[in-house]
């Protein structure tokens, strides 16, 4: 089939605070600055707007550092991108970063110089900080065009739209409309009455009701497409963000999808592609003299768990280390609060909710739920907790370890096992680590003990023994059990 013209994507990227929200509300006339806590966008959305006659897809990319992971998938969806600096601070460290994203990606870029309606603007310095980091703008030494604007009065941002259509142009940008839509998952939420959601941005083809979207080890039946305002349409094409719901699990955001025309196809596309990911993640152990902050992160959509994980592995300290037992889309829910409480964790939650019997679960075991809606107060937050850990460093003392040999039942809390004892001693009582080919993959108590088919308050020597354990996950044989205390210094 032959290739023809679609519209361009456009990826606005740059440092906090800097006018990009501000860029995309005037040329689309709808404020969405005042929907975005603190003024900051926190997510990738995707908008379509119109100049002299042709279309144009924007991604608003946030600016924070801290979500680095999703300007490079902004940029790697986008055609072109809009490189914002004010006028009144010229280039900052997320500049350069977004600069960075975009260069790995490949797309041709275009300077916006915002914020020229300030009073401390000063576009002489701020186009000799570009040229102080390699930006060679066209009249100083270079081919990289650039439009001085302004979000509130609108001055240049027609000859900003200008240059995007210009630069579409040279970059020739086509798509296949007879094809079958491809293209990437911008990003995925746990919606409470549609299930799991997904926004895409379609970089070929089209896409057409009653079909299914694969996207890495996730799958969707296309009952109904919503274009970017929510309105639902029959097919969208090349250049279209789009919002599916129904995905038998939350897509990776930044993922490629492609569609198959039944469920068969589309599990079996799914389940080859699940082969390229980890059965188990690997976690970080800790280490003996330093204290450890466990957390369970919980956030609106994937993007912004991402961005936090991100964030909380910067967080650092040479007495103290933060360690992220879980993540995930969604509101907390009653097996957040028993990680948490396994894990002796606080929870983070970033622009959600908690259900009721989580709610009352937290209260009756005391376990802290933190709930943040700017990204730099969770951060500041976090840092406040690791060092409050650093007055007393929970050391942990192995007591005891034995080898599962079986599994004689199991249920949604406790399982009794057929152990044997290799070192040390187990007291009724004793936290225990179930350990997997020398990973740790769950916590939990000791609830009983048994030797000589009598109950016991400890077992210490070697030979066969029963144990009932109250832990997440279900033990298999060959796993070990590690009881342990824990000691504060």
């Amino acid at each position: 089939m032959a290739r023809t013209h679609r519209p361009p994507v456009i990826a606005v990227m740059g440092h906090i605070d800097h006018g990009k929200s501000s860029l995309l509300d005037y040329i689309r006339k709808a404020n969405i600055v005042a929907g975005e806590a603190g003024g900051i966008t926190q997510h990738v959305a995707a908008y379509i707007a119109e100049h002299n006659g042709r279309f144009v897809t924007f991604l608003d990319t946030p600016g924070h550092e801290a979500f680095k992971a999703l300007r490079t998938r902004g940029a790697a969806a986008a055609d072109i991108a809009i490189l914002v600096v004010a006028a009144d601070e010229g280039v900052m460290p997320q500049t350069l970063d977004a600069l960075t994203a975009i260069k790995d990606a490949g797309i041709p870029f275009i300077i916006a110089i915002t914020k020229i309606d300030k009073n401390n603007a000063d576009i002489e310095h701020t186009k000799n900080s570009l040229l102080e980091h390699q930006i060679f703008i066209e009249g100083l030494g270079g081919d990289i065009s650039y439009a001085q604007i302004s979000s509130k009065t609108g001055e240049g941002i027609s000859e900003l739209l200008d240059l995007v259509l210009l630069s579409a142009d040279l970059t020739e940008i086509t798509a296949d409309t007879e094809a079958d839509a491809t293209g990437f998952v911008l990003e995925s939420t746990q919606d409470p009455k549609r299930g799991a959601s997904a926004t895409l941005i379609i970089k070929d083809g089209t896409l057409s009701l009653k079909c299914f979207v694969v996207a890495g080890d996730a799958y969707a039946p296309v009952r109904f497409i919503e274009d970017f305002r929510g309105k639902r349409v029959q097919q969208a094409g090349p250049s279209e963000p789009v919002r599916i719901s129904g995905f038998n699990k939350l897509p990776t955001a930044g993922t490629l999808f492609s569609i198959t025309k039944n469920k068969k196809d589309a599990e079996a596309l799914a389940n080859e592609n699940a082969k390229s990911f980890s059965a188990l993640p690997e976690r970080d152990a800790a280490i003996e003299g330093i204290a450890e902050l466990p957390i369970i992160v919980k956030a609106d959509v994937a993007g912004s768990v991402d961005a936090i994980v991100h964030e909380l592995a910067k967080i650092t300290h040479e007495r103290a280390s933060i360690r992220t037992v879980s993540s995930g889309v969604g509101s907390i829910s009653e097996t957040d609060v028993k990680t948490a409480h396994a894990s002796n964790g606080v929870i983070i939650a970033f622009n959600v909710g908690t259900d009721t019997i989580a709610r009352d679960l937290a209260e009756r075991e005391n376990i802290s739920i933190f709930s943040f809606s700017i990204i730099y107060e969770l951060s500041a937050k976090v840092k406040e907790l690791l060092e409050a850990c650093i007055s007393t460093v929970a050391i942990e003392k192995e007591l005891g370890r034995a080898l599962v040999l079986k599994t004689f039942s199991s249920g949604a809390k406790k399982q009794v096992l057929g152990a044997r004892h290799i070192s040390g001693a187990f007291t009724v009582g004793d936290r225990v680590k179930i350990i997997r080919k020398d990973v740790e993959i769950s916590r939990g108590s000791i609830k009983n003990l048994q030797q000589a088919r009598a109950d016991v308050k400890e077992i210490h020597t070697e030979g066969d023994f029963g144990i009932e354990i109250e832990a997440r996950e279900n033990t298999i044989y060959g796993d070990e059990l590690v009881a342990f205390a824990v000691i504060e210094s």
